[in-house]
Protein backbone atom coordinates (compact mmCIF):
# COMPACT_ATOMS: atom_id res chain seq x y z
CA UNK A 1 0.00 0.00 0.00
CA UNK A 2 1.55 3.51 -1.29
CA UNK A 3 1.16 5.93 1.65
CA UNK A 4 0.69 9.57 1.73
CA UNK A 5 1.70 12.32 4.05
CA UNK A 6 -1.14 15.36 3.15
CA UNK A 7 -2.76 17.88 4.22
CA UNK A 8 -6.73 17.12 4.62
CA UNK A 9 -8.46 20.46 4.31
CA UNK A 10 -10.73 21.61 7.62
CA UNK A 11 -12.13 24.68 8.80
CA UNK A 12 -15.12 27.74 7.51
CA UNK A 13 -15.10 29.14 3.73
CA UNK A 14 -12.08 31.38 3.65
CA UNK A 15 -10.28 30.47 6.76
CA UNK A 16 -9.37 27.11 5.54
CA UNK A 17 -7.63 24.57 8.76
CA UNK A 18 -5.54 21.23 7.71
CA UNK A 19 -4.87 18.27 9.36
CA UNK A 20 -1.48 16.59 8.30
CA UNK A 21 -2.13 12.67 8.04
CA UNK A 22 -0.81 9.50 6.57
CA UNK A 23 -3.38 8.43 4.36
CA UNK A 24 -3.72 5.77 1.35
CA UNK A 25 -2.41 7.12 -1.41
CA UNK A 26 -6.04 5.66 -3.33
CA UNK A 27 -8.24 7.78 -1.01
CA UNK A 28 -9.70 11.08 -1.84
CA UNK A 29 -7.80 14.08 -0.39
CA UNK A 30 -10.56 14.46 2.22
CA UNK A 31 -11.26 10.91 3.03
CA UNK A 32 -10.37 8.51 5.40
CA UNK A 33 -6.62 8.28 6.91
CA UNK A 34 -4.88 6.09 8.59
CA UNK A 35 -3.19 8.48 11.03
CA UNK A 36 -3.61 12.08 11.97
CA UNK A 37 -0.29 13.18 12.66
CA UNK A 38 -0.86 16.65 13.31
CA UNK A 39 -2.21 20.55 11.57
CA UNK A 40 -1.84 23.35 10.37
CA UNK A 41 -3.41 26.65 10.47
CA UNK A 42 -2.35 29.24 8.24
CA UNK A 43 -4.42 32.10 8.89
CA UNK A 44 -1.82 33.78 11.60
CA UNK A 45 1.03 34.88 10.97
CA UNK A 46 3.12 33.01 11.68
CA UNK A 47 1.29 29.82 10.19
CA UNK A 48 0.82 27.75 13.76
CA UNK A 49 2.27 24.47 13.02
CA UNK A 50 1.84 21.14 15.29
CA UNK A 51 2.94 17.66 14.85
CA UNK A 52 3.98 14.63 16.53
CA UNK A 53 7.45 14.55 15.39
CA UNK A 54 8.52 10.97 16.29
CA UNK A 55 5.28 9.63 14.70
CA UNK A 56 6.26 11.64 11.55
CA UNK A 57 9.43 10.89 11.41
CA UNK A 58 8.56 7.29 11.42
CA UNK A 59 6.36 7.22 8.41
CA UNK A 60 8.81 9.00 6.39
CA UNK A 61 11.64 6.36 7.33
CA UNK A 62 8.97 3.97 6.49
CA UNK A 63 8.49 5.08 2.78
CA UNK A 64 5.16 7.77 3.07
CA UNK A 65 6.09 10.28 0.42
CA UNK A 66 5.04 13.91 1.34
CA UNK A 67 3.35 16.03 -0.96
CA UNK A 68 4.93 19.17 -2.18
CA UNK A 69 2.48 21.20 0.92
CA UNK A 70 3.51 18.74 3.45
CA UNK A 71 7.10 18.50 2.32
CA UNK A 72 7.58 21.86 3.09
CA UNK A 73 5.63 22.02 6.59
CA UNK A 74 8.19 18.99 7.52
CA UNK A 75 11.63 20.95 6.32
CA UNK A 76 10.45 23.70 8.45
CA UNK A 77 9.55 21.23 11.56
CA UNK A 78 12.67 19.41 11.16
CA UNK A 79 11.63 16.31 10.33
CA UNK A 80 13.51 15.92 6.76
CA UNK A 81 16.71 17.50 8.43
CA UNK A 82 16.30 14.55 10.84
CA UNK A 83 15.67 11.69 8.35
CA UNK A 84 18.78 12.84 5.94
CA UNK A 85 21.29 12.88 9.12
CA UNK A 86 19.68 9.66 10.43
CA UNK A 87 20.42 8.38 6.83
CA UNK A 88 23.81 9.27 7.08
CA UNK A 89 24.12 7.43 9.98
CA UNK A 90 23.32 4.03 8.62
CA UNK A 91 26.11 5.08 6.12
CA UNK A 92 28.72 5.58 7.97
CA UNK A 93 28.86 9.44 7.51
CA UNK A 94 28.92 10.59 11.18
CA UNK A 95 28.17 8.89 14.44
CA UNK A 96 24.92 9.02 16.19
CA UNK A 97 26.26 11.79 18.34
CA UNK A 98 27.41 14.05 15.92
CA UNK A 99 24.25 13.77 14.10
CA UNK A 100 22.32 14.42 17.62
CA UNK A 101 24.31 17.34 17.99
CA UNK A 102 24.17 18.94 14.01
CA UNK A 103 20.01 18.93 14.95
CA UNK A 104 19.96 20.81 18.22
CA UNK A 105 22.27 23.40 16.07
CA UNK A 106 19.74 23.34 13.37
CA UNK A 107 16.91 23.89 15.54
CA UNK A 108 18.40 26.42 17.54
CA UNK A 109 18.86 28.49 14.23
CA UNK A 110 16.09 27.59 13.41
CA UNK A 111 14.10 28.94 16.47
CA UNK A 112 16.27 32.05 16.10
CA UNK A 113 14.73 32.87 12.79
CA UNK A 114 11.20 32.19 14.18
CA UNK A 115 11.27 34.58 17.38
CA UNK A 116 13.52 37.27 14.66
CA UNK A 117 10.39 36.95 12.54
CA UNK A 118 7.65 37.28 15.34
CA UNK A 119 9.86 40.38 16.47
CA UNK A 120 9.29 41.97 13.43
CA UNK A 121 6.02 41.48 12.81
CA UNK A 122 5.20 42.78 16.49
CA UNK A 123 7.36 46.13 15.58
CA UNK A 124 5.41 46.33 12.27
CA UNK A 125 2.57 46.20 13.97
CA UNK A 126 3.62 48.70 16.38
CA UNK A 127 4.39 50.78 13.90
CA UNK A 128 1.00 50.98 11.91
CA UNK A 129 -0.76 51.80 14.57
CA UNK A 130 1.32 54.36 15.45
CA UNK A 131 0.80 55.99 11.77
CA UNK A 132 -3.03 54.99 12.02
CA UNK A 133 -3.05 57.07 15.63
CA UNK A 134 -0.91 59.73 13.97
CA UNK A 135 -3.68 59.60 11.00
CA UNK A 136 -6.44 60.63 14.02
CA UNK A 137 -5.16 62.75 15.65
CA UNK A 138 -4.39 64.88 12.68
CA UNK A 139 -8.14 64.75 11.85
CA UNK A 140 -9.02 65.18 15.35
CA UNK A 141 -6.82 68.67 15.20
CA UNK A 142 -8.21 69.43 11.93
CA UNK A 143 -11.74 68.89 13.25
CA UNK A 144 -10.86 71.09 16.27
CA UNK A 145 -9.51 74.05 14.66
CA UNK A 146 -12.40 74.37 12.07
CA UNK A 147 -14.48 74.57 15.20
CA UNK A 148 -12.25 76.85 16.59
CA UNK A 149 -12.20 79.46 13.76
CA UNK A 150 -15.65 79.13 13.92
CA UNK A 151 -15.96 80.34 17.30
CA UNK A 152 -13.40 83.46 16.82
CA UNK A 153 -14.97 84.17 13.65
CA UNK A 154 -18.82 84.44 15.18
CA UNK A 155 -17.21 86.00 18.58
CA UNK A 156 -15.33 89.01 16.45
CA UNK A 157 -18.21 89.59 14.33
CA UNK A 158 -20.54 89.73 17.02
CA UNK A 159 -18.50 92.76 18.59
CA UNK A 160 -18.67 94.86 15.68
CA UNK A 161 -22.15 95.46 16.32
CA UNK A 162 -22.28 98.25 13.27
CA UNK A 163 -22.02 95.77 10.77
CA UNK A 164 -25.18 94.47 9.48
CA UNK A 165 -25.79 90.48 10.07
CA UNK A 166 -25.55 90.02 6.06
CA UNK A 167 -22.76 91.35 6.36
CA UNK A 168 -21.13 89.70 9.57
CA UNK A 169 -22.50 86.06 8.09
CA UNK A 170 -20.13 86.69 4.45
CA UNK A 171 -17.54 87.70 6.92
CA UNK A 172 -17.52 84.30 8.90
CA UNK A 173 -17.97 81.69 6.03
CA UNK A 174 -15.38 83.90 3.95
CA UNK A 175 -12.84 84.06 6.77
CA UNK A 176 -13.41 80.46 8.05
CA UNK A 177 -12.92 78.97 4.20
CA UNK A 178 -9.71 81.51 4.06
CA UNK A 179 -7.98 79.77 7.28
CA UNK A 180 -8.96 76.53 6.63
CA UNK A 181 -7.23 76.83 3.10
CA UNK A 182 -3.92 77.57 4.49
CA UNK A 183 -1.55 75.55 5.03
CA UNK A 184 -1.33 76.14 8.78
CA UNK A 185 -0.14 73.46 11.62
CA UNK A 186 -1.76 73.97 15.15
CA UNK A 187 -5.18 75.00 15.93
CA UNK A 188 -4.05 78.19 17.30
CA UNK A 189 -2.70 79.28 13.80
CA UNK A 190 -6.07 78.59 12.18
CA UNK A 191 -7.68 81.07 14.61
CA UNK A 192 -5.09 83.46 14.33
CA UNK A 193 -5.76 83.62 10.27
CA UNK A 194 -9.78 83.91 11.34
CA UNK A 195 -9.24 86.62 13.43
CA UNK A 196 -6.99 88.99 11.34
CA UNK A 197 -9.55 88.66 8.67
CA UNK A 198 -12.36 88.82 10.51
CA UNK A 199 -10.75 92.30 12.39
CA UNK A 200 -9.42 93.39 8.96
CA UNK A 201 -13.08 92.94 7.32
CA UNK A 202 -15.22 94.33 10.27
CA UNK A 203 -13.25 97.23 10.43
CA UNK A 204 -13.49 98.44 6.55
CA UNK A 205 -17.06 97.93 7.21
CA UNK A 206 -17.43 99.97 10.40
CA UNK A 207 -15.61 102.86 8.48
CA UNK A 208 -17.78 102.59 5.89
CA UNK A 209 -20.80 102.60 7.89
CA UNK A 210 -20.46 106.38 9.32
CA UNK A 211 -19.54 107.38 5.92
CA UNK A 212 -23.29 106.68 4.08
CA UNK A 213 -24.88 107.86 7.13
CA UNK A 214 -23.22 111.36 6.70
CA UNK A 215 -23.88 110.88 3.12
CA UNK A 216 -27.80 110.52 4.02
CA UNK A 217 -27.99 113.22 6.35
CA UNK A 218 -26.02 115.71 3.64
Amino acid sequence: MATKIRLQRHGKKGKPYYYIVAADSRVKRDGKYIERLGDYNPNENPAIINIDFERTLHWVKTGAQPTDTARAILSYKGVMMKNHLDKGVLKGAHTQAEADAKFVKWEADKTGKIEGKIEGLKKAEGAEAAKKLAAEKEVNDKRLAEFQAKEAALHAAAVAAAAPVEVIAEIVEEAVVEATETVVETAEEVVEVVAEKVEAVVAAVTEEAPAKEEKKED
